[in-house]
């Protein structure tokens, strides 16, 4: 009896020695084990960033990402459709290099805007710019924004280079980010994207304030 006490007390301290180097050694064995029996893992998997390739819904259902592809603006994707607006995958090396070989990315550059500068979009614009942009653009567009002073680098949207971007560049930055500028596409929607661009423009000098009748001056496509 004594023996076999013995032989219990060696099984279960080589047990609980087991134990602690596998836990000393975090998740590891265990999941090498895993992979030997089941042949996959969940440590080696591909994986799908946010809104790098979004894909419509499924029939019948009102998918989750429809406040941020709409049918038109203002609209919301109840019907269970994300609509026609949907643009392209895209990743911020993509728009980094767009800005050296514009006519290379024209998933880029190439996007057309598709709402026009007048009252509604510019108020629209105006107001989504000085939650999300203002803070390190500046109100005027100039790059003093409040978070300047944290050295947050300045980047103002009045230089000759920025005014020559597309309006699809200048979405696209918005969209996935590029650089210093992280991506505000999990922020602002489609459509309000297009809005601040023709906020942007009018701060530019590229679009001029519309009439009170909603009438526009000047066409920020053109830009």
């Amino acid at each position: 009896m004594a023996e076999r006490g013995a032989t219990t007390v060696r099984s279960r301290t080589w047990v609980a020695l087991a134990g602690v180097l596998m836990i000393g050694a975090g998740c590891t064995p265990m999941d090498n084990l895993i992979v030997s029996v089941f042949g996959r893992s969940m440590r080696d998997q591909n994986s799908i960033l946010p809104y790098q390739n979004p894909r419509g819904p499924v029939e019948g259902t009102v998918p989750f990402a429809s406040g941020n592809f709409p049918t038109s603006p203002g609209a919301i994707g109840y019907e269970g459709s994300e609509g026609t607006a949907m643009p392209e995958p895209i990743t911020p090396l993509m728009v980094l290099m767009a800005t050296a070989e514009p006519q290379n990315y024209p998933q880029v550059t190439g996007l057309q805007n598709p709402v026009g500068a007048d009252a509604a979009s510019l108020a629209r614009g105006q107001e989504v710019y000085l939650r999300a942009c203002a803070p390190c653009h500046g109100g005027g567009g100039a790059g003093d924004g409040t978070v300047t002073a944290a050295g947050i680098p300045r980047w103002s949207l009045l230089t000759p280079e920025a005014q020559g971007y597309s309006d699809g560049y200048l979405y696209s930055i918005i969209r996935v980010g590029r650089g210093a500028m992280p991506a505000y596409g999990h922020q602002v929607s489609h459509f309000d994207r297009w809005h601040v661009v023709n906020y942007v423009r009018q701060l530019q000098g590229l679009t001029a304030a519309p009439a009170s009748n909603g009438s526009t001056e000047g066409d920020a496509s053109d830009a």
